[in-house]
């Protein structure tokens, strides 16, 4: 069965229009990966959780951010490996200087033995939407263009 993941998109109005917090996945498998590498912040469900709150316990894990809401709901989406991830947009400030992220264990370098600590994410920053369409992973698109929807509706 293919995992499930929620997460939340922050967004602010800045002065040149929309802007989106996104988050650049810890650990060396990343650590020279940009352009298409970063993320909404989001994690796996646990069985039987709420997928907005696992969205809100999942970005509070990855960024230290207490999401409080009104959330927009901005869709699901299967990611490459199959993953189906659901999302909601959520408008707050915050400082990426002031990131706090969770941890976890990876054995580094493979079959060495040792196992390292790693965040699950090393930086995050905001982006006008059109970078961050360069920015995201490729199969999260959609989720920018649900939040330029629902954020910024004609008229």
């Amino acid at each position: 069965m293919a995992k499930e993941s929620a997460g939340l998109l922050p967004f602010r109005r800045g002065a040149s229009g929309l802007e989106v917090l996104l988050v650049h996945p810890g650990g060396p498998l990343w650590a020279k990966k940009d352009l298409g590498a970063w993320s909404i912040p989001k994690g796996e469900l646990e069985p039987g959780e709420d997928p907005l709150d696992a969205a809100r316990r999942e970005v509070r894990e990855e960024t230290g951010v207490v999401a409080a809401g009104p959330f927009l709901p901005l869709g699901e989406l299967r990611q490459k490996g199959g993953k189906r991830v659901v999302a909601w947009g959520v408008e707050l400030d915050f400082d990426p200087a002031s990131l706090r992220s969770g941890h976890f264990e990876l054995e580094w370098p493979p079959r060495s033995g040792r196992r390292q600590a790693f965040p699950e994410v090393d930086r995050a920053a905001w982006f006008e939407l059109a970078e961050a369409r360069r920015r995201i992973l490729a199969s999260q698109l959609p989720f920018l263009d649900a939040i330029e929807r629902a954020a910024c509706p004609p008229g």
